[in-house]
């Protein structure tokens, strides 16, 4: 059965994740998450408490980390998650960004 391309298409998204999700682990839960759904990208602290997460994969892939962006880590608590589009970046893998 032929594959669809449009599938397999990589996009990009950023989602802004507020909510107790910094001093959580939040950023190491969004790397292990990712490293399993093979995506690239990063994710980091903004100085307003959020976090930021910019990630890079299929419309499939981006679906299944946005549900764990909304669910995260034991001491996390979600209050909001913003996605938005986002220019197709090239990265190795994905990373934490330290501020």
């Amino acid at each position: 059965m032929p594959k669809n391309k449009d599938s397999e298409t990589p996009l990009a998204r950023r989602y802004f994740i507020r909510g107790r999700v910094q001093g959580v682990g939040f950023r190491y839960f969004v790397e292990r998450v990712a490293a399993e759904l093979q995506l690239t990208g990063f994710t980091r602290n903004l100085d307003d408490g959020r976090v930021e997460v910019y990630a890079v994969g299929t419309a499939g892939q981006l679906s299944g980390l946005a549900g764990y962006l909304w669910k995260g880590p034991r001491w996390s608590d979600v209050r909001g998650v913003d996605e938005q589009e986002a220019a197709v970046l090239k990265y190795r893998g994905f990373f934490i960004e330290h501020s």
